[in-house]
Protein backbone atom coordinates (compact mmCIF):
# COMPACT_ATOMS: atom_id res chain seq x y z
CA UNK A 1 0.00 0.00 0.00
CA UNK A 2 1.28 3.44 -0.89
CA UNK A 3 0.75 5.36 2.38
CA UNK A 4 2.11 8.74 1.12
CA UNK A 5 -0.58 8.80 -1.63
CA UNK A 6 -3.33 7.93 0.86
CA UNK A 7 -2.17 10.67 3.21
CA UNK A 8 -2.06 13.21 0.39
CA UNK A 9 -5.58 12.28 -0.70
CA UNK A 10 -6.86 12.60 2.85
CA UNK A 11 -5.24 16.03 3.16
CA UNK A 12 -6.85 17.16 -0.09
CA UNK A 13 -10.27 15.94 1.05
CA UNK A 14 -9.85 17.74 4.37
CA UNK A 15 -9.00 20.99 2.59
CA UNK A 16 -12.10 20.70 0.40
CA UNK A 17 -14.27 20.09 3.46
CA UNK A 18 -12.82 23.15 5.17
CA UNK A 19 -13.51 25.33 2.11
CA UNK A 20 -17.07 24.04 1.93
CA UNK A 21 -17.64 24.83 5.60
CA UNK A 22 -16.33 28.37 5.13
CA UNK A 23 -18.60 28.87 2.14
CA UNK A 24 -21.60 27.77 4.25
CA UNK A 25 -20.85 30.17 7.09
CA UNK A 26 -23.61 32.84 7.31
CA UNK A 27 -22.63 36.40 6.39
CA UNK A 28 -21.79 38.74 9.23
CA UNK A 29 -24.71 40.98 10.35
CA UNK A 30 -25.06 44.24 8.47
CA UNK A 31 -23.40 47.12 10.28
CA UNK A 32 -24.28 49.82 7.76
CA UNK A 33 -27.47 51.87 8.10
CA UNK A 34 -30.48 50.23 6.48
CA UNK A 35 -31.02 51.67 2.99
CA UNK A 36 -34.37 53.04 1.90
CA UNK A 37 -36.69 50.93 -0.23
CA UNK A 38 -35.51 52.95 -3.24
CA UNK A 39 -31.94 51.90 -2.50
CA UNK A 40 -30.90 55.55 -2.12
CA UNK A 41 -29.12 56.50 1.11
CA UNK A 42 -30.62 59.54 2.84
CA UNK A 43 -28.32 62.56 2.88
CA UNK A 44 -28.56 66.33 3.20
CA UNK A 45 -30.95 68.16 5.52
CA UNK A 46 -34.58 67.61 6.54
CA UNK A 47 -36.84 70.50 7.60
CA UNK A 48 -39.93 69.66 9.64
CA UNK A 49 -42.75 71.98 10.76
CA UNK A 50 -44.81 70.46 13.60
CA UNK A 51 -47.57 71.44 16.01
CA UNK A 52 -46.33 72.66 19.40
CA UNK A 53 -47.96 69.75 21.24
CA UNK A 54 -45.71 67.33 19.32
CA UNK A 55 -42.43 68.76 20.58
CA UNK A 56 -41.30 66.07 22.99
CA UNK A 57 -42.35 63.19 20.77
CA UNK A 58 -40.99 64.67 17.55
CA UNK A 59 -37.66 65.57 19.11
CA UNK A 60 -37.26 61.89 20.01
CA UNK A 61 -38.52 60.74 16.61
CA UNK A 62 -36.03 63.02 14.88
CA UNK A 63 -33.17 61.78 17.07
CA UNK A 64 -34.01 58.14 16.33
CA UNK A 65 -34.41 58.85 12.62
CA UNK A 66 -31.00 60.54 12.47
CA UNK A 67 -29.43 57.58 14.27
CA UNK A 68 -30.73 55.32 11.51
CA UNK A 69 -29.52 57.66 8.78
CA UNK A 70 -26.22 59.17 9.96
CA UNK A 71 -25.62 61.01 6.69
CA UNK A 72 -28.87 62.95 7.14
CA UNK A 73 -29.22 66.06 9.32
CA UNK A 74 -32.68 66.73 10.75
CA UNK A 75 -32.65 70.47 11.39
CA UNK A 76 -34.12 71.80 14.66
CA UNK A 77 -37.86 71.31 14.21
CA UNK A 78 -40.04 74.42 13.97
CA UNK A 79 -42.83 74.16 16.53
CA UNK A 80 -45.85 76.47 16.85
CA UNK A 81 -49.61 76.51 16.63
CA UNK A 82 -50.79 74.64 13.54
CA UNK A 83 -52.56 77.70 12.16
CA UNK A 84 -49.38 79.77 12.53
CA UNK A 85 -47.32 77.12 10.75
CA UNK A 86 -49.90 76.77 7.98
CA UNK A 87 -49.77 80.51 7.35
CA UNK A 88 -45.97 80.48 7.24
CA UNK A 89 -45.95 77.61 4.74
CA UNK A 90 -48.56 79.27 2.53
CA UNK A 91 -46.47 82.45 2.59
CA UNK A 92 -43.47 80.54 1.27
CA UNK A 93 -41.52 79.15 4.23
CA UNK A 94 -39.40 76.24 2.90
CA UNK A 95 -40.04 72.88 4.54
CA UNK A 96 -40.11 69.18 3.75
CA UNK A 97 -42.75 67.92 6.18
CA UNK A 98 -45.78 69.41 7.94
CA UNK A 99 -47.34 67.69 10.97
CA UNK A 100 -50.51 69.44 12.11
CA UNK A 101 -52.58 69.04 15.26
CA UNK A 102 -55.73 69.00 13.15
CA UNK A 103 -56.86 68.19 9.65
CA UNK A 104 -58.32 71.65 9.04
CA UNK A 105 -54.96 73.42 8.99
CA UNK A 106 -53.38 70.72 6.85
CA UNK A 107 -56.28 71.22 4.43
CA UNK A 108 -55.44 74.94 4.19
CA UNK A 109 -51.93 74.05 3.06
CA UNK A 110 -53.28 71.40 0.70
CA UNK A 111 -55.77 73.85 -0.81
CA UNK A 112 -52.83 76.14 -1.57
CA UNK A 113 -51.33 73.33 -3.65
CA UNK A 114 -48.51 72.68 -1.21
CA UNK A 115 -49.18 69.09 -0.16
CA UNK A 116 -47.75 66.15 -2.08
CA UNK A 117 -50.62 63.65 -2.16
CA UNK A 118 -52.80 63.55 0.92
CA UNK A 119 -51.93 63.74 4.57
CA UNK A 120 -52.10 60.66 6.79
CA UNK A 121 -53.36 60.76 10.38
CA UNK A 122 -50.69 59.36 12.69
CA UNK A 123 -51.93 60.19 16.23
CA UNK A 124 -54.82 61.48 18.33
CA UNK A 125 -55.05 63.61 21.48
CA UNK A 126 -57.64 64.98 23.93
CA UNK A 127 -57.77 67.91 26.32
CA UNK A 128 -57.44 68.09 30.10
CA UNK A 129 -57.61 70.96 32.57
CA UNK A 130 -54.09 71.83 33.71
CA UNK A 131 -53.86 73.18 37.27
CA UNK A 132 -51.11 73.83 39.80
CA UNK A 133 -49.70 70.74 41.54
CA UNK A 134 -52.07 69.54 44.23
CA UNK A 135 -55.00 71.36 42.61
CA UNK A 136 -55.17 74.06 45.33
CA UNK A 137 -58.47 75.48 44.03
CA UNK A 138 -60.15 72.04 43.95
CA UNK A 139 -61.12 72.38 40.29
CA UNK A 140 -63.09 69.31 39.26
CA UNK A 141 -64.72 70.22 35.96
CA UNK A 142 -65.27 72.89 33.34
CA UNK A 143 -68.14 74.22 35.46
CA UNK A 144 -65.56 75.39 38.01
CA UNK A 145 -64.00 77.58 35.32
CA UNK A 146 -67.21 79.26 34.16
CA UNK A 147 -67.75 82.98 34.43
CA UNK A 148 -69.02 83.79 37.93
CA UNK A 149 -68.00 80.45 39.41
CA UNK A 150 -66.19 80.63 42.72
CA UNK A 151 -63.73 78.21 44.23
CA UNK A 152 -64.94 75.68 46.79
CA UNK A 153 -63.39 77.82 49.51
CA UNK A 154 -65.47 80.79 48.33
CA UNK A 155 -62.53 82.60 46.75
CA UNK A 156 -62.39 84.54 43.50
CA UNK A 157 -63.02 82.76 40.18
CA UNK A 158 -60.07 80.91 38.72
CA UNK A 159 -57.92 82.73 36.20
CA UNK A 160 -58.13 80.68 33.01
CA UNK A 161 -56.12 80.74 29.79
CA UNK A 162 -57.09 79.05 26.54
CA UNK A 163 -55.69 78.58 23.08
CA UNK A 164 -56.98 81.03 20.48
CA UNK A 165 -60.03 79.73 18.57
CA UNK A 166 -58.14 79.35 15.27
CA UNK A 167 -55.58 77.01 16.89
CA UNK A 168 -56.55 73.31 17.10
CA UNK A 169 -56.46 73.24 20.91
CA UNK A 170 -58.64 76.38 20.88
CA UNK A 171 -61.18 74.81 18.54
CA UNK A 172 -61.34 71.72 20.75
CA UNK A 173 -61.66 73.90 23.86
CA UNK A 174 -64.64 75.77 22.42
CA UNK A 175 -66.30 72.48 21.47
CA UNK A 176 -66.06 71.23 25.05
CA UNK A 177 -67.12 74.55 26.59
CA UNK A 178 -70.21 74.65 24.40
CA UNK A 179 -71.00 71.01 25.23
CA UNK A 180 -70.78 71.88 28.93
CA UNK A 181 -73.27 74.71 28.41
CA UNK A 182 -71.12 77.33 30.14
CA UNK A 183 -69.71 80.76 29.38
CA UNK A 184 -65.97 81.00 29.93
CA UNK A 185 -64.08 84.23 29.33
CA UNK A 186 -60.32 83.53 29.40
CA UNK A 187 -57.75 85.94 30.76
CA UNK A 188 -55.82 85.42 27.50
CA UNK A 189 -55.95 83.42 24.30
CA UNK A 190 -52.61 81.95 23.23
CA UNK A 191 -51.34 81.02 19.78
CA UNK A 192 -50.19 77.56 20.85
CA UNK A 193 -50.80 75.08 23.62
CA UNK A 194 -47.25 75.43 24.96
CA UNK A 195 -47.97 79.05 25.88
CA UNK A 196 -51.10 77.98 27.80
CA UNK A 197 -49.13 75.37 29.71
CA UNK A 198 -46.35 77.88 30.47
CA UNK A 199 -48.81 80.31 32.07
CA UNK A 200 -50.21 77.61 34.33
CA UNK A 201 -46.73 76.37 35.19
CA UNK A 202 -45.55 79.87 36.11
CA UNK A 203 -48.63 80.68 38.20
CA UNK A 204 -49.85 83.41 35.84
CA UNK A 205 -53.03 81.36 35.45
CA UNK A 206 -54.87 79.01 37.78
CA UNK A 207 -56.02 76.73 34.99
CA UNK A 208 -55.77 76.15 31.26
CA UNK A 209 -57.02 73.66 28.72
CA UNK A 210 -54.12 71.68 27.28
CA UNK A 211 -53.60 68.24 25.81
CA UNK A 212 -53.18 65.11 27.93
CA UNK A 213 -49.71 64.81 26.41
CA UNK A 214 -48.76 68.29 27.66
CA UNK A 215 -49.68 67.39 31.23
CA UNK A 216 -47.62 64.21 30.95
CA UNK A 217 -44.64 66.10 29.50
CA UNK A 218 -44.81 68.64 32.35
CA UNK A 219 -43.67 65.82 34.65
CA UNK A 220 -45.41 66.93 37.83
CA UNK A 221 -45.17 70.70 37.30
CA UNK A 222 -48.93 70.72 36.71
CA UNK A 223 -51.74 68.31 37.50
CA UNK A 224 -54.30 67.21 34.94
CA UNK A 225 -58.05 67.09 35.56
CA UNK A 226 -59.97 64.88 33.17
CA UNK A 227 -62.84 66.50 31.28
CA UNK A 228 -66.09 64.59 30.97
CA UNK A 229 -66.76 63.88 27.31
CA UNK A 230 -63.29 65.01 26.22
CA UNK A 231 -63.31 62.44 23.42
CA UNK A 232 -66.04 64.49 21.72
CA UNK A 233 -63.27 66.91 20.77
CA UNK A 234 -60.52 64.46 19.88
CA UNK A 235 -57.78 65.99 17.76
CA UNK A 236 -56.47 63.94 14.84
CA UNK A 237 -52.88 64.69 13.80
CA UNK A 238 -52.04 64.37 10.08
CA UNK A 239 -48.58 64.48 8.50
CA UNK A 240 -47.68 65.16 4.88
CA UNK A 241 -44.77 65.78 2.52
CA UNK A 242 -44.79 69.25 1.00
CA UNK A 243 -44.63 69.81 -2.73
CA UNK A 244 -41.30 71.29 -3.70
CA UNK A 245 -39.73 69.74 -0.61
CA UNK A 246 -35.97 70.37 -0.75
CA UNK A 247 -35.37 66.74 0.31
CA UNK A 248 -38.39 64.69 -0.86
CA UNK A 249 -36.76 61.28 -0.31
CA UNK A 250 -35.95 62.05 3.32
CA UNK A 251 -39.38 63.66 3.80
CA UNK A 252 -41.17 60.54 2.55
CA UNK A 253 -38.96 58.29 4.69
CA UNK A 254 -39.58 60.39 7.82
CA UNK A 255 -43.36 60.35 7.41
CA UNK A 256 -43.16 56.59 6.89
CA UNK A 257 -41.11 56.27 10.06
CA UNK A 258 -43.62 58.30 12.08
CA UNK A 259 -46.35 55.89 10.97
CA UNK A 260 -44.22 52.77 11.55
CA UNK A 261 -44.50 50.50 14.57
CA UNK A 262 -41.39 52.11 16.09
CA UNK A 263 -42.71 55.60 15.46
CA UNK A 264 -46.07 54.73 17.00
CA UNK A 265 -44.30 53.28 20.04
CA UNK A 266 -42.48 56.57 20.60
CA UNK A 267 -45.70 58.58 20.20
CA UNK A 268 -47.55 56.30 22.63
CA UNK A 269 -44.79 56.78 25.21
CA UNK A 270 -45.67 60.51 25.18
CA UNK A 271 -49.36 59.82 25.69
CA UNK A 272 -50.64 60.11 22.13
CA UNK A 273 -53.48 57.86 21.05
CA UNK A 274 -53.42 55.66 17.98
CA UNK A 275 -54.83 57.09 14.74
Amino acid sequence: MNRPRIAAAALALGSLALLAACAATPDEPETEPVAEASGVALTGELTVYAAASLQGAFDELASEFEARHPELDVLPITYDGSSVLATQLIEGAPADVFASADEKNLAKVSDAGLIDGTGEVFATNVLEIAVAPGNPLDIDSLDDLADGATTESGGAPATVVLCAPEVPCGTASQTLIEAAGITLTPASEEQNVTAVLTKVRSGEADAGLVYVTDVEAAAGEVDGIEIDGADAATNSYPIAVLTGAPNPEAAAAFTEFVNSADGQRILASFGFGAP
